[in-house]
């Protein structure tokens, strides 16, 4: 069996990641119904604090959390993860560089880089 090439490696690894995070996502899922029917039984079978129907309140923030979670893995990362951020620094690094060069060809048709030896001498 032939050894892995870097860009194979590299695309694993990807791969690797990705897969951690969609498992995240399903533990987290998994834990917030678990969890959510747990704060059902607290304030409804246990009677904790049985006046108001707070469980519906944490199990919407609970929910929110997960949703945020998820629009991150599905939604942001894939938009927004390491390539796109590769892509922008490149974009702004040509940006700078247009720029250093439209400001060095305005110095040189200035004389700004040509050497001058008058000014260096002493009287």
């Amino acid at each position: 069996m032939s050894k892995p090439t870097d860009d194979q490696y590299k695309l694993y690894e990807k791969a690797r990641k990705r897969t951690k995070q969609k498992k995240g996502v399903l533990s987290h899922f998994i834990f917030f119904l678990i969890g959510a029917v747990f704060l059902v039984i607290l304030n409804k079978v246990i009677k904790f604090h049985p006046e108001t129907d707070w469980f519906v309140w944490a199990i919407f923030v609970w929910l929110f959390l997960l949703l945020v979670h998820t629009a991150n893995i599905f939604i942001l990362k894939p938009f927004f993860g390491k390539e796109w951020e590769r892509v922008q620094t490149e974009k702004l690094m040509e940006k700078h560089q247009k720029k250093v060069d439209q400001l060095e060809t305005k110095l040189e048709k200035q004389g700004a880089f040509t050497s001058d030896n008058s000014s260096a001498e002493v009287s």
